[in-house]
């Protein structure tokens, strides 16, 4: 006998069917399950949202609709604060309860505050669930329970405790909602008033996202990760940074999937791999719960010692930089690629991001919101993490001093130019010697193309002296 006759499910970065913790415990505990998702002005909210994520947002909402479909269910899409409209909902199908998975940034966890008080005034329960992670930041503490600032203790712990298991396919949601509920029409860009997306965009929805991360596994990419993950040309990583960003695949099962490729691993390569990617899902749960524990870091740097201090880069260099024409060859490639697909190589999200901070002294918090702007995979915790390593103020950052060098990045992780040439055209028909070391001379490396706007030696001098002077007050 079900504990509940209705209840409603609200979807958030949980957009699938398939090991959805919370929807799992609604469809077992209820005999009718109301799926819901409250479409918010985020463009008020946030002013950090872009035509490409929002664009694919719509597609996994179409996507989730029809597969909900399947279940002899519908999606109940709303627009509005989500406290408010799920009050309503709950009036209109008198839901005995509310279920949802927890979020983790401070916009997230306001809003989750408003609906328990919401639940709490009406007198129902209000039940929330872990599953955006492997661990909450409060399960991965210090031996004297605070929050780790650093992030190898931080994942020597991560990666020793036990792993929740995944949930496996869901075959019900009881009972149809009743036809009379009203439902907004799957969104387009026009509700966020937002042009079309340029971006090339993956396939949006669950079925997409499961069939990249079955390519990722068993296409061999995952088991050759450590020697090729920072080579940006072709497809060396994952590209499961929106499938995890909106909930298209669950965190647990691609855990579950990676320790199976690993027992079953026949090189010693091989289990590296697969070991080091693993690592880069704690470093995504390290950011998390950086926000967690801190979450000024959205407002201010993480390192007090750099609070304050002046950030003299012009707004014509950033608007260049933007642009991918700064006349260095692999920042261009990478602000091009952005623009372009809405996906930037991590190997080069460091390069272009240290390049802003640190050779045209833009603030961070620019470079910030122009990633949430055009990333698919925008996401606040390691956006705001990745800024603020590159620029040497955050958690476990970067030593200020360390900057890296354009050029011999391009050297290391380009060498035959074959990243450059894909997303800087006019670089195409040049060899790839020519783009390794700055021009002589003052002569362009190719028509068309501009010198660099800036002496890489000069300027990480300039930072030296600009951090260092901060640092002594």
């Amino acid at each position: 006998m079900p504990q509940y006759k209705t209840v409603i499910h609200w979807f958030r970065r949980d957009l699938r069917l398939m090991d959805n913790t919370a929807l799992h415990h609604a469809a077992k505990e209820a005999a009718q399950v109301i799926p819901a998702y409250v479409l918010s002005d985020w463009k008020s909210q946030h002013g950090w949202t872009g035509s490409t994520r929002q664009q694919f947002l719509c597609g996994c909402l179409d996507s989730l609709s029809k597969n909900l479909e399947t279940l002899s269910s519908r999606l109940i899409l709303r627009c509005g604060q989500a406290d408010v409209e799920l009050e309503r909902l709950i009036h209109e199908t008198q839901a005995e309860a509310v279920y949802y998975n927890r979020d983790y940034d401070p916009y997230g966890r306001e809003m989750e505050k408003k609906l328990q008080e919401v639940c709490n005034r009406i007198g129902i329960p209000c039940h929330s669930y872990k599953d955006r992670v492997l661990h909450e930041a409060d399960e991965v503490l210090t031996g004297s329970g605070g929050p780790y600032r650093v992030y190898t203790p931080y994942s020597r712990n991560w990666l020793g405790l036990n792993k929740t298991a995944s949930l496996g396919k869901l075959t019900t949601l009881g009972q149809a909602p009743d036809p009379a509920i009203k439902s907004l029409p799957v969104p387009t860009l026009e509700h966020w008033q937002l042009p079309e997306a340029t971006a090339i965009l993956p396939a949006a929805g669950e079925r997409a996202a499961r069939e990249r991360m079955k390519t990722f596994i068993e296409n061999r990419t995952l088991h050759a990760y450590a020697q090729k993950r920072n080579i940006p040309a072709g497809v060396t990583t994952s590209r499961l940074g929106q499938d995890l960003r909106f909930g298209l695949i669950s965190i647990r099962e691609l855990h579950e999937r990676c320790m199976a490729a690993a027992a079953l691993a026949t090189t010693p390569d091989a289990r590296t791999s697969i070991e080091t990617y693993i690592k880069e899902l704690a470093w995504r749960e390290f950011y998390l719960a950086i926000l967690w524990h801190y979450p000024e870091v959205f407002d201010e740097e993480f390192a007090p010692e750099f609070r304050g201090m002046p950030w003299p880069g012009s707004d014509e260099d950033f608007q260049t930089w933007t642009q991918g024409r700064t006349g260095f060859p692999i920042v261009d490639a990478g602000m091009r690629e952005l623009l372009a697909t809405g996906f930037v190589h991590n190997r080069v999200r460091m390069i272009v991001s240290m390049f802003l901070t640190k050779d045209l002294h833009c603030h961070w918090r620019l470079g910030e919101s122009h990633f949430m702007q055009h990333l698919l995979d925008g996401e606040n915790a390691s956006n705001n993490g990745g800024w603020q390593w590159s620029a040497g103020t955050g958690a476990d950052a970067a030593p200020y001093f360390r900057i890296q060098n354009p050029w011999t990045q391009t050297k290391r992780y380009d060498p035959d130019g074959s990243y450059i040439r894909t997303w800087v055209p006019e670089l195409k028909n040049v060899s790839a010697e020519r783009f390794m070391d700055p021009p002589k001379d003052n002569r362009a490396i190719a028509p068309g193309y501009p010198l660099p706007i800036v002496d890489h030696s000069t300027e990480r001098d300039r930072t030296l002296a600009i951090f260092a002077k901060h640092r002594g007050k």
